[in-house]
């Protein structure tokens, strides 16, 4: 919005030249969204605590620690983290720009959908919330509409084709059929940022860590130039998902100040299904989506975690792990939950860089 009022008069003002510069919007964007979630963090609170008696239902056959340290905190603090996301957003990114929309109504709806699921868990006390069947399916729709949408925005010439992370010229060709892929990649990382978040701050930094990588990596593309030098696939206007997932940064740092352990708030699904699904998002607009399975390689290994643990059990009746996700397993062995979560965010931290090398910025 700012910048839409502001860059007209650019060249009559010299301040005004300033909202031209992602670098700069990205910055304020970031900013903005801090400031809004430590401002309005308390009164949400506030809010969650009036309507959830008990807080957040705990899974009894989760690790007992849980029923402890765990009971009482609200949940749904994802409502924090989209509320100042959307607002930042909207204040510093070019409202023209059909990307972001797109990434938006990803990011948006499918909050909502982890929103519906926390509500039914806090009002009816139970862990179960809406199926797992009609999460899935509605995560597919709304999926599938935004990679359609991404892909009728890229041009032609790159807009059918899954990127390859390092080999630079190669795209495989999907043709019209790269929606699916691109719904793939959003479910997968909205689900699978879901299971990473089970203990306090886990999944709140790595996900930060890997919008940082994105936000560098959406300039990029997004600067013809810049893109040609590096040889990366350039995305016009993909810059201005620099400045949303600043925005993401900024909203997610201020959640962490009531995240932190022990947490006031919990995001439940509806911040990270939203959060995973803005990272899924991302990774389809920009070309990306190889590389985001490298970056948020934390989350691909939360999930496969899962996938194992349920084919073994299923198949032979015993367990790979103590308990699944991982981060359980290790709270079964002994570890200190501030331990696990530190040693995470530094193997969240190293596939980053292991992403951004992919790059191969010379």
């Amino acid at each position: 919005m700012i910048f839409n009022l502001l860059a007209p008069y650019a060249e009559e003002f010299a301040l005004f030249n300033l909202v031209r510069y992602t670098t700069f919007r990205a910055g304020a964007a970031c900013l903005t969204a801090l400031v809004f979630s430590l401002v309005l963090g308390p009164a949400v609170i506030r809010w969650l605590r009036g309507f959830q008696r008990g807080g957040q239902p705990i899974r009894e056959d989760g690790p007992q620690s849980h029923l402890v340290t765990k009971k009482g905190t609200p949940t749904m603090g994802g409502v924090l983290i989209l509320l100042a996301l959307v607002l930042s957003t909207l204040l510093w990114v070019d409202l023209r720009s059909g990307l972001v929309w797109a990434v938006l109504l990803v990011t948006v709806t499918y909050g909502l959908l982890g929103f519906a699921d926390d509500w039914l868990k806090v009002t009816k006390r139970n862990t179960k919330g809406v199926s797992g069947r009609m999460k899935l399916l509605v995560q597919a729709g709304i999926g599938f509409v935004a990679a359609a949408w991404i892909w009728w925005l890229h041009p032609p010439a790159i807009a059918g084709g899954l990127a390859v992370p390092v080999f630079k010229e190669v795209l495989i060709p999907f043709g019209m059929l790269f929606p699916l892929i691109g719904t793939v990649v959003m479910m997968g990382a909205s689900n699978a940022v879901n299971l990473t978040d089970g203990l306090d701050g886990l999944a709140i930094v790595p996900a930060m860590i890997a919008a940082g990588v994105f936000a560098l990596i959406a300039y990029l593309v997004g600067n013809r130039v810049l893109a040609d030098y590096l040889q990366l696939h350039a995305v016009p206007g993909a810059n201005e998902l620099a400045v949303f997932l600043a925005a993401l940064i900024g909203s997610g740092l201020g959640f962490l100040w009531f995240n932190a352990p022990p947490a006031a708030v919990f995001m439940g699904d509806t911040g990270s299904l939203a959060l995973g699904g803005a990272l899924g998002g991302v990774a389809v607009a920009t070309k990306h989506e190889i590389v985001l399975a490298i970056v948020g390689g934390l989350f691909v290994v939360e999930t496969v975690s899962v996938i194992i643990q349920v084919f073994w059990y299923k198949r032979t009746g015993r367990r790979v792990f103590l308990m699944a996700p991982l981060h359980h397993h290790f709270e079964k062995k002994g570890w200190a939950e501030p331990t696990i979560v530190i040693r995470f965010w530094i193997v969240a931290m190293v596939l980053a860089l292991v992403g951004l090398s992919t790059l191969k910025i010379r």
